[in-house]
């Protein structure tokens, strides 16, 4: 876990949208808040009896409008539907705060590329939250990767879970996170896309598949689905000589490697962390040092236009079945 420098003055964060995630993000915040290193001032959301229940719980001002909020706070997180990203992170950059924006940064490229403008014009730093990059059996596996030749990515579950997003498609949702997660292991741009998508229970794709094909010859299998019972969250790495299975959801990684003609098995030891505590103290500490965060502004407009290519690929291709 990282530690927060109590040598300079603290920083003031607050919340801005208090539903599922964010009232996740209110309560590790005040926990940060209670060992020192900031100050938690503040949630916001335009559904006063939802702000003012997580305002009580902890012990912090309340508000409706976060322009309200922004001469009273320095940093803050923006969990807010995706279509609201690109204005309330924009005024929040334009007061001169610091934003972890939750995935996807902006729903178009246009969006995402002016909020990079300005947080260079304002020296501001924005942090996108791909929450996966702090998976501790993410981190577990970095040291045993080489040279990936073939990704194969699942992540699966159901549209009715709590807090699931509704108002994108599951690849702007679900997929984009290993998106990200691949982009950063192979290291390389995408050739060619392939995209198929299905709409079932809304108006978006509800579940994906897509192949990417990048320039040093990586192949990257992914598959997502918000339609599904179970839930699955996988990620296999095939490499020359060994293969890495991750399991995102009991954070649990196994290491094959060639040995003769067979294949050893080895449990990768996994130092269990909480990933949205360390998410949110590496931001306040990129904020402190003045850090290029472990996804930045860029990462997180990388990922998107991966993510609206594949779009117009399954939109070229999209079957709907709804009734």
């Amino acid at each position: 876990m990282s530690t927060l420098s109590k040598n300079i003055p603290k920083i003031r964060v607050g919340v801005i949208g208090t539903g599922h995630l964010g009232a996740f993000h209110a309560r590790t915040y005040a926990a940060i808040a209670a060992n020192g290193g900031i100050t938690f001032d503040g949630v916001c959301d335009t559904k006063e009896d939802l702000a003012k229940g997580i305002a009580a719980t902890y012990n912090t001002t309340c508000y409706t409008d976060f322009h309200d909020m922004l001469d009273k706070v320095d940093a803050v997180s923006i969990v807010v539907p995706t279509s609201l990203h690109h204005k309330v992170a924009k005024d929040c950059l334009n007061a001169g705060l610091h934003v972890l924006i939750e995935k996807p940064i902006t729903k178009t490229l246009e969006e995402a590329d002016e909020l990079l403008r300005i947080a260079k014009s304002k020296k501001r730093i924005i942090q996108v939250g791909h929450i996966e990059r702090f998976n501790p059996a993410v981190r577990a596996v970095e040291p045993y990767l080489k040279k990936p030749k073939f990704i194969e990515c699942q992540r699966l579950g159901s549209i009715k879970q709590k807090g699931r997003v509704k108002d994108v498609g599951v690849v702007l949702d679900l997929m984009i996170h290993d998106i990200d997660i691949i982009l950063g292991l192979v290291n390389s741009k995408v050739k060619n896309i392939e995209a198929f998508g299905l709409s079932t229970v809304s108006n978006h794709e509800d579940m994906a598949n897509v192949r990417l094909s990048f320039q040093n010859n990586t192949i990257a299998d992914i598959t997502a689905s918000r339609v599904t019972k179970e839930e699955v969250r996988k990620l296999r790495i095939f490499q020359e000589d060994s293969y890495i299975l991750l399991d995102y959801m009991n954070r649990e990684a196994f290491l094959y490697e060639k040995s003769g003609k067979n294949l050893d098995k080895q449990k990768i030891r996994i130092h269990q962390k909480n990933a949205l505590e360390d998410e949110l103290r590496s931001f306040i500490e990129c904020i402190q040092n003045k850090k290029r965060p472990v996804v930045s502004g860029l990462e997180g407009r990388q990922a998107l236009r991966v993510a609206l290519d594949i779009l117009d690929k399954i939109n070229t291709n999209k079957v709907s079945v709804l009734p």
